[in-house]
């Protein structure tokens, strides 16, 4: 017997990387690839494999350590070194022998020319179209098995991609940058020829085409027929619940179907079978929080059980390499172990950390979106997180009296009142949009000093230029209500009196003045009241607002809205005028400065200057933001507004 001591081996360059599990404990006996410790770099964990059979006398490292290449982590008890070549047979039989070491290639195989194999990107744990980030080798490097030929980054993490076996690269057939999935080729790799000549058929197989090997041996064909359904574009939004699976496992489904439906801050939205098939089963449950990307659902297509015998094809070279224990473990973090955090889940595909640091930023409660990165190419390390959780500290510590603020400059919060003691009550869970709501509306009126002026406009030439238009509307598809109108003359009188396109910048030293003009439509849903906004209202004629106003509307109540839609307002208009009132004073929707709120039109006498003359009134209201807008101000824009109204053809002047 003897002992050897095994180290640490190349980990790509990495330094001082965390042991964050240790597999094996003193006095285990140990075989060839089995996992002894776990280890954790910026991009990927990965498993340190025994190399040769023995039993484990001591452990020199500990969980929490940090290491590097070549360090020892623990002394093995082995059989005389004569006998180490027996550890071949720890692999199967049929394919030991060409994924040895070239070592124990026999003579009489050492006379077959050598191989030129094609290798493909193995499993990727559900991830499609990852970023191909590195190159590791130049071709015509000669290359031992398992080490890394290039670097794969998914939304969540980096892996490496390592060599099946000893071999020269000839050529890659990828380039930094390119999108890959599993099954793409991304190198040519000449291997040494088979190693057993008394059984070519099989044993060449094994090396040029690994398929015909390992088929027989492959998983069944229908599980490759099924696909995971990761979460489409959200608009930007990060962080959005799940509130209910629209279907049960099992169930057959058409595409377009409804699978899930998410909610954000501000709409919900339905996420729909990509095609025909059968949900198999979800990777969510109502309640999570998930992000784009994000996998929510294992999806059979309808077509696939016919097409799927030869799928085996693609992910076979990485069965066939006996280093696929190794090779998986880095396709691990790309999942998390299936979890879905709020914090992690904020982060795009714009922020570049690893798994470790995502882990310390879900722990720290940090949004990673607002981490700036300082290592390689931008990459957030821990010591970034815990400088901004630090710097975050400091800011408190340095405003101490907003620690006790319930809403604005110290104000108490109401008591609370059991409403049971009156009568019989029901509790009725706020939606996620109304409480936004309510948090946005006490946040603009407790931080916007608010003023609010009145007028009337005579919309009694406008409406009836507006029913001589509605049949010819009609004929167009287009339903022509009064809103169209407004929005097109609160555009012009933006235009014409820019002292109201603006908003004030968050530092409170600038004004930001705006170049483009996007209305805020408030509309009353069921989920609660919602703002879509119509860009570039000033650029367009009345039918295409009236158009794209009512998709809009429509989309709110439908709750089909995207976050984008309600971003980038300059102005806001609020109608109540179908459901009565007189007056009313809106709240302006900060970062906005001012909103127009619209009251039912009456008919009123009004003097023309030798009579009274009946006219259809509409009241009107503005509020705006006093830090940003002066009563000057408000006085021209509001006499600019009514003139439009009352004579529409001003907004061609």
């Amino acid at each position: 017997m003897s002992k050897v001591t095994v180290a640490v081996p190349d980990i790509g360059g990495a330094e001082n990387v965390d042991v964050i599990e240790i597999s094996v404990a003193i006095g285990d006996t140990v075989t060839v690839d089995q996992d002894l410790i776990v280890l954790e770099t910026d991009k990927a964990s990965m498993e340190v494999p025994c190399p040769q059979v023995g039993t484990v006398v001591e452990l020199l490292v500990s969980v929490g350590d940090k290491i590097n290449e070549g360090d020892a982590i623990l002394v093995l008890e082995t059989a005389a070194v004569e006998s180490a070549p027996a550890e071949a047979p720890a692999a199967p039989a049929a394919i030991a022998e060409p994924a040895a070491a070239p070592a124990a290639v026999s003579a009489a195989a050492a006379s077959t020319a050598s191989q030129r194999i094609e290798l493909t990107i193995p499993d990727l744990g559900g991830a499609d179209e990852v970023t191909l980030i590195e190159l590791c080798v130049e071709p015509g490097t000669e290359v031992a098995a398992e080490d890394s030929l290039l670097v794969l980054e998914t939304d969540k993490a980096s892996m490496d991609v390592p060599a099946p076996e000893a071999g020269k690269i000839i050529e890659f057939k990828v380039s930094v940058d390119d999108k890959v999935k599993e099954g793409d080729v991304y190198a040519v790799m000449e291997v040494a020829g088979a190693a057993a000549p008394a059984s070519t058929a099989v044993a060449e197989p094994a090396v040029s085409a690994p398929v015909a090997a390992v088929a027989p041996v492959a998983a069944p064909a229908a599980p490759a027929a099924e696909i995971e359904l990761a979460l489409p574009d959200l608009g930007g939004a990060d962080g959005v619940t799940v509130i209910e699976l629209c279907v049960a496992p099992g169930t057959a489904v058409s595409a377009e179907d409804s699978l899930i439906v998410l909610e954000t801050d501000k709409a919900s939205m339905d996420v729909p079978a990509p095609e025909d098939g059968i949900l198999v089963g979800f990777k969510v449950k109502e309640g999570d929080t998930v992000s784009e990307g994000d996998l929510y659902a294992v999806f059979k297509p309808a077509a696939a059980s016919d097409a799927v015998a030869p799928a085996p094809a693609a992910p076979a070279p990485v069965a066939a390499a006996p280093v696929a224990p190794v090779a998986a473990p880095a396709v691990s973090p790309v999942s998390e172990n299936g979890a879905v955090a709020v914090e992690e889940e904020t982060v795009s595909n714009d922020i570049y950390a690893g798994p470790s640091s995502r882990r310390l930023a879900r722990q720290l409660g940090v949004d990673l979106t607002k981490v700036k990165g300082t290592g390689i190419r931008g990459r957030i390390t821990k010591d970034d997180i815990r400088s901004y959780v630090k710097n975050a500290l400091q800011r408190t510590e340095q405003a101490p009296a907003a620690k006790a603020v319930t809403g604005g400059a110290g104000i108490p919060a109401i008591p609370a009142v059991d409403f049971s003691q009156f009568g019989d009550i029901d509790m009725v869970k706020l939606s996620k949009i109304k409480k936004v709501t309510a948090a946005n509306m006490s946040r603009a009126w407790l931080n916007v000093p608010h003023v609010t002026q009145f007028d009337e406009a005579d919309i009694t030439d406008l409406e009836a230029f507006r029913k001589s238009m509605k049949a010819e509307a009609e004929k167009a598809g287009i339903k022509l209500t009064p809103m169209p109108f407004l929005i097109k003359a609160v555009a012009m009188a933006l235009r014409a009196e820019p002292s109201f396109n603006v908003s004030l910048h968050h530092d409170g030293e600038h004004m930001v003045h705006k170049n483009y003009v996007h209305i805020g439509i408030a509309c009353d849903t069921p989920n609660g009241l919602m703002v879509p906004v119509l860009r570039d209202a000033d650029k367009k004629g009345i039918y295409q607002i009236a158009r794209e106003a009512n998709e809009l509307i429509k989309a709110a109540r439908d709750g089909k809205l995207k976050p984008r839609d309600m971003q980038g307002g300059c102005f806001t208009i609020s109608s109540l005028g179908a459901m009565g009132g007189t007056a009313f004073t809106p709240i302006v929707n900060a970062p906005e400065v001012a909103i127009l709120g619209v009251s039912k039109a009456q008919m009123k006498p009004v003097w023309n200057g030798q009579e009274f003359v009946p006219r259809n009134m509409l009241p009107l209201a503005v509020s705006y933001d006093h830090r940003a807008i002066n009563g000057a101000d408000c006085g021209r824009f509001f006499t600019t507004l009514v003139a439009m109204i009352a004579d529409i053809r001003r907004v061609l002047l």
